[in-house]
């Protein structure tokens, strides 16, 4: 009998869908585990995990079971040290420690180690009170970013063009408590100028593989228009990136901000997200995440060949550079995600809406996959939306116009009652690439 290694991934999301469906296009044999789980990844063949009280209690359940590795996916665990849980137990998670795991938990911590340790990001001030913030403000004046420190789901930046609209945002966070503790602390700073960029780095704290660059697209709607939401599609690798500014990416952020956690005794493994802002000086730091993005991931994934479950086992026992280049593939050409959202999304949205047209959405196409995200099944079985994001549709090609048709075909099979969708992910790559008369990632 073949031995099969077994994996929990945490999280319910379309990004650990997307891990789930890379870990099993190895040729490893995997038993797969997911807790809390979707409908989706129970049908691609992974048992869902009771529900539990606790980390700790998971952790009882994963030394039970013998789980070789576990792979987390949200930050929420993260921050709340889930890691730290299961190391004292000796058992093989990836993910950083809570102490690192700071560098999304607290924007404050974040910006203070990127002044510290010089790594470029916009100027900034840390407040905790609602007239020392106006005070800075009324001096500074707009435009301005106002951020909560802690977790909020994505949508803790605002970027504020005018007076009043900071004034509006200092008021929903102090006064409103719109976003509870994560606003207990506020960050204040400049506005960069540019275009944003999401930069994957596995890493075991000192060896580090970068994943291709992808580009987010924020807001609800076409044009990057409307309020800003957890991702409303990807792909990558972003031409906005090329080699040389990768390189600098690298030289100037990546390396020095793995060097200034371990000063910090707070050695970084797993995965770090990279928030750039591509401006004239340089690449800079909009931010730091200490997970892999939702949905970055499922344009990112599908273009790296290679035994996953020995990437992320190597991060997480800090022997990365074993992996080298061997079986480590870049598949050429590029990767687009579309997300189908609720009517609603991002504020209150519907849900029980019937799905139709997934499998054919997924099985008509062999360079195609259906991640998903926020669905449910109704009494007989049958997928219902119960998210905001709903579902994501991934296709792959050689070039970036092919990926974007698939991807597109495959959004146009799915249907749901007040299914919500951007109809121009890809296109600031497309001009780009146009402008540069080149059709091949640079």
């Amino acid at each position: 009998m073949e031995f099969m290694n077994t994996v929990l991934i945490i999280g319910s999301g379309g990004r650990e869908h997307a891990l789930l469906k890379a870990l099993l296009r190895s040729d490893r044999p995997l038993c797969m585990y997911a807790y809390p789980g979707n409908p989706g990844m129970e049908r691609d063949g992974c048992t869902i995990v009771d529900k539990v009280a606790d980390w700790a209690e998971l952790a009882d359940w994963v030394e039970a079971n013998e789980i070789d590795l576990t792979v987390v996916g949200p930050e929420i665990p993260l921050v709340e040290g889930i890691v730290d849980i299961f190391n004292r137990r000796g058992r093989c998670i990836f993910g950083p420690t809570k102490a690192a795991a700071r560098i999304e938990g607290s924007k404050a911590f974040a910006k203070n180690l990127m002044k510290k340790y010089e790594i470029p990001t916009a100027p900034f001030e840390v407040f905790t009170e609602k007239k020392k913030a106006l005070d800075y403000l009324s001096r500074r004046g707009a435009p301005v970013v106002v951020k909560v420190s802690g977790l909020a789901a994505g949508k803790g930046a605002m970027v504020c063009d005018t007076m009043a609209a900071a004034k509006e945002a200092m008021a929903d966070i102090f006064d409103k408590k719109s976003f509870g503790e994560a606003g207990a602390q506020v960050v204040l700073e400049e506005k960069l100028t540019g275009e944003e960029a999401s930069v994957f780095v596995l890493t075991d704290g000192r060896n580090y593989k970068v994943l291709p660059v992808a580009q987010d697209h924020k807001a609800i709607f076409d044009g990057d228009r409307g309020p800003n939401t957890g991702g409303m599609g990807a792909y990558a690798p972003a031409p906005l990136v090329d080699h040389a500014m990768l390189k600098r990416i690298e030289s100037e952020i990546v390396v020095p901000t793995l060097r200034a956690m371990e000063q910090e005794n707070a050695r970084y493994r797993g995965l770090l997200y990279c928030g750039i802002m591509v401006t004239d000086e340089g690449p800079k730091v909009v931010e730091f995440n200490c997970r892999f993005g939702d949905p970055e991931t499922q344009a990112v994934l599908p273009l790296v060949e290679c035994d996953w479950y020995e990437v992320f086992a190597a991060c997480a026992a800090g022997r990365l550079d074993e992996i080298g280049d061997i079986g480590w593939t870049v598949r050429p050409g590029y990767c687009v995600d579309v997300v189908l959202a609720s009517k609603g999304y991002p504020g209150a949205y519907e849900k029980g809406k019937m799905i139709s047209g997934l499998d054919e959405a997924e099985h008509s196409k062999s360079n195609r996959d259906v991640y998903h995200s926020g669905t449910a099944l109704d009494p007989e079985g049958r997928f219902i939306t119960n998210g905001g994001r709903v579902v994501g549709v991934s296709a792959w090609a050689e070039t970036l116009a092919d990926a974007i048709g698939i991807a597109y075909e495959g959004v146009a099979k799915i249907d749901f009652q007040g299914k919500t969708f951007r109809k121009d992910i890809g296109a600031k790559g497309l001009a780009r690439l146009k402008k540069a008369k080149i059709q091949q990632p640079v």
